[in-house]
C-alpha cells in the first residue's frame, strides 16, 4: 500500500507488520462479542493489505490517560511487537493525540488508532473527485489535532493519507494554517459538487423513475446483489468498504419500465464522525430515494449489532424521522446457514411484509425481492383518473413510466387513463406545465 506518492513522501508498502489491540473498555456498551470485535479490526487492516501477526483483546479495568493501555499490557505489546518484527500497533478504539503519541514512545512501533485506520481504508478505495475530497477533508479534520505527532507538509503530499508514518515535527503553526486553508478550499469545492448534485437531483425528481437505494453494513453483500439486479460488474469482493463512491444504474422492476438503483458506502460500528460528516453530501442520495433496501448479512454473529449500527447512521442522517423513505430489509447470505437456522429466518421472513430472504451470491430469493422492491414502491398509491389532449405524448408517456396505467381509452382528441401513482408522483403530475 502506498500512504504517500511523490516527491518527499513516505512509502508504506502493503504487507506491514501489525498487532491489534481491541480494548474493552469500562462500561462499555456490549453490543458485540470481543471475538466479532477482533475479527472487525483484523479484516479493516487485511483491507489494505496489513499483514496481521497477533490480536489481543485487552480488558481495561481502569483507562490510563496517557496511553488508554495499562502499564502491562503496553509492556506486553512492546514485547509482542519486537518478538513478530511488527511496526505498527493498531488499537481498534478511538485515541486522543497524546496517548497516541505516548503509545508509540512506549509500545516503540507506530500506532494509528480505528479512525485512522478506517480513514486510511477510505483514502485507498476513493475513486471519483468528489470521494478523494471528502476523505481528504475527514483526514484534514483529524490530524489537525495531531500535529504534536508528525507531518509531512502539504505543498509536498500528491495522495494518500499517511497516518501509517511520517517524519518531522517542524514548523506546526505553519501546518496548521496550511492545513486550515486546504480544509477551507475543499470545503468550497465540495458546495459547488454539492449544488450540481443537487441540480442532478432536482432532474431526477421530475424524470419518471424511482430510486432505491441499497444501504447495509459494510460487507453485507450489497455489491454482489447490485451486480445480480443489473447484470452488471462493480467492484464486489469479500473486503470491508469495497464500494465508497455511490455507483447508479436502471433495473426494472414488476410494474415498472425503469427504476434507479444506487449501491452507497458501507457503514460500520463507531464510523468516524469526521467521515459521517465528509460523506453527508454523497449519502443525501441515500436521503432522496424512493426506497431504502436494508441488506444484511445474516450469517453473521453479530447480525443484530449491525443492524442498529446501520439504524444509528440512517438516524444521523434524519431517515428515521416522518417522511423518510420506506424501508425493506433484504437478509442476505442465507445459503451460509445451517439447515435449521435456515429454515427458521426463511419462515421469519415469510410471516414480515418488511423482509425478503435473500443469497445475492446464488439469486435466490432475487425474484420475491423484486416483487417486494415494487410493491414499496407502489404503497400509499391511489388510482386517478386522467383526461389528457392526445397530443401529450410526453406527460403519457410520464404517466406510463412512473405510474401503473390500469386503463386507457383514447378518442378522436383525448386520451383518458385510469392510473395508479405514489402521493409524490401525484403532485408532480399536477406541478407539470399544461399539456
Amino acid at each position: 500500500m502506498n500512504a504517500f506518492d511523490g516527491n518527499g513522501a513516505i512509502e508504506v508498502a502493503r504487507g506491514e507488520r501489525a498487532i491489534i489491540a481491541v480494548p474493552e473498555l469500562p462500561r462499555e456498551g456490549s453490543r458485540r462479542s470481543a471475538e466479532a470485535r477482533v475479527e472487525e479490526a483484523e479484516g479493516l487492516a487485511e483491507a489494505i493489505g496489513i499483514d496481521v501477526v497477533a490480536s489481543r483483546p485487552l480488558r481495561i479495568r481502569a483507562v490510563r490517560p496517557a496511553t488508554l493501555l495499562g502499564k502491562g499490557q503496553v509492556e506486553e505489546i512492546a514485547e509482542l511487537a519486537k518478538e513478530k518484527g511488527a511496526g505498527l500497533l493498531i488499537v481498534d478504539s478511538a485515541l486522543t493525540p497524546i496517548q497516541q503519541k505516548n503509545l508509540e514512545e512506549e509500545a516503540r512501533t507506530k500506532v494509528i488508532d480505528r479512525t485512522g485506520l478506517i480513514l486510511e481504508i477510505f483514502g485507498e478505495r476513493a475513486a471519483t473527485a468528489e470521494g478523494r475530497l471528502q476523505v481528504e477533508l475527514a483526514h484534514l479534520d483529524y490530524q489537525a489535532g495531531r500535529l504534536v505527532r508528525s507531518w509531512t507538509h502539504l505543498e509536498r503530499q500528491r495522495g494518500g493519507f499517511g497516518f501509517l508514518g511520517g517524519p518531522g515535527e517542524t514548523q506546526i503553526e505553519a501546518d496548521r494554517r496550511m492545513i486550515r486553508d486546504r480544509m477551507a478550499k475543499i470545503r468550497r469545492e465540495l458546495d459547488q459538487v454539492k449544488r450540481t448534485r443537487g441540480l442532478h437531483r432536482d432532474r431526477r425528481q421530475r424524470a419518471p423513475w424511482p430510486v432505491v437505494a441499497l444501504v447495509g453494513y459494510t460487507n453485507a453483500g450489497k455489491s454482489t446483489l447490485f451486480n445480480q439486479l443489473t447484470g452488471e460488474a462493480v467492484f464486489a469482493e469479500n473486503l470491508l468498504f469495497a464500494t465508497l463512491d455511490p455507483t447508479m444504474r436502471d433495473i426494472r422492476l414488476p410494474g415498472f419500465d425503469k427504476v434507479i438503483l444506487s449501491d452507497t458506502v458501507g457503514f460500520v460500528s463507531d464510523l468516524p464522525t469526521e467521515l459521517i460528516a465528509a460523506f453527508r453530501a454523497t449519502l443525501e442520495e441515500v436521503r432522496e430515494a424512493d426506497l431504502l433496501v436494508h441488506v444484511r448479512n445474516m450469517a453473521h454473529p453479530d447480525r443484530e449489532a449491525q443492524r442498529d449500527d446501520v439504524d444509528d447512521v440512517l438516524t444521523s442522517l434524519g431517515l428515521a424521522e416522518e417522511g423518510a423513505p420506506p424501508r425493506i430489509e433484504a437478509w442476505n447470505k442465507v445459503d451460509l446457514l445451517s439447515g435449521e437456522e435456515r429454515e427458521r429466518l426463511t419462515e421469519e421472513a415469510r410471516r414480515r411484509e418488511d423482509v425478503v430472504a435473500i443469497s445475492a451470491a446464488t439469486a435466490e430469493g432475487l425474484d420475491a425481492l423484486r416483487e417486494r422492491m415494487a410493491e414499496s414502491l407502489r404503497s400509499n398509491e391511489q388510482v386517478h383518473q386522467v383526461r389528457l389532449p392526445a397530443s401529450a405524448g410526453e406527460k403519457i408517456a410520464w404517466l406510463h413510466a412512473r405510474g401503473e396505467v390500469l386503463e386507457q381509452r383514447l378518442d378522436e382528441e383525448e386520451v383518458e387513463l385510469s392510473v395508479r401513482l405514489s402521493p409524490d408522483n401525484w403532485a408532480r403530475f399536477q406541478a407539470m406545465e399544461p399539456a
